[in-house]
């Protein structure tokens, strides 16, 4: 209950506040976005497969957000896109993350949906 009530005073918050951005940070920005996006991804996933480790999650935010914004910064002193690294890494992610989600609910409640991974696991973290 506490992360959606967060979700929608943030969403408020963003809506009604107005705020722009600068132009030289809105490369950060959209790196440190990404990055969260794909933890909270990730964080679904394995929680949904029964696996989700608060420090895993905490640890992954933290450091994939430092991490890209550091080639972010890297990239813009030698004048290199580098922070497309990052946005690739973790825009594969993401959707890779939403196809078991999306496999794993579909599994769970549909009984005519039998989806298996290549290993003989199924999604929904039963042999």
């Amino acid at each position: 209950l506490i992360p959606i009530i967060g979700l929608i005073i943030g969403l408020l918050i963003g809506v009604f506040i107005p705020y722009e951005i600068p132009v030289e940070y809105s490369t950060y920005i959209v790196v440190g976005v990404l990055s969260v996006m794909d933890s909270v991804f990730g964080a679904v996933c394995a929680n949904l497969r029964k696996r989700f480790d608060m420090k895993l999650f905490l640890s992954g935010v933290l450091g994939n957000t430092a991490l890209a914004i550091l080639l972010a910064f890297i990239g813009d002193k030698f004048g290199v896109q580098l922070y497309l690294a990052p946005v690739f890494a973790f825009g594969t992610r993401i959707f890779t993350n939403f196809a078991f989600i999306r496999r794993i609910l579909i599994s769970r409640y549909s009984s005519d949906v039998n989806v298996v991974k290549t290993d003989g696991e199924n999604y929904d973290g039963k042999q």
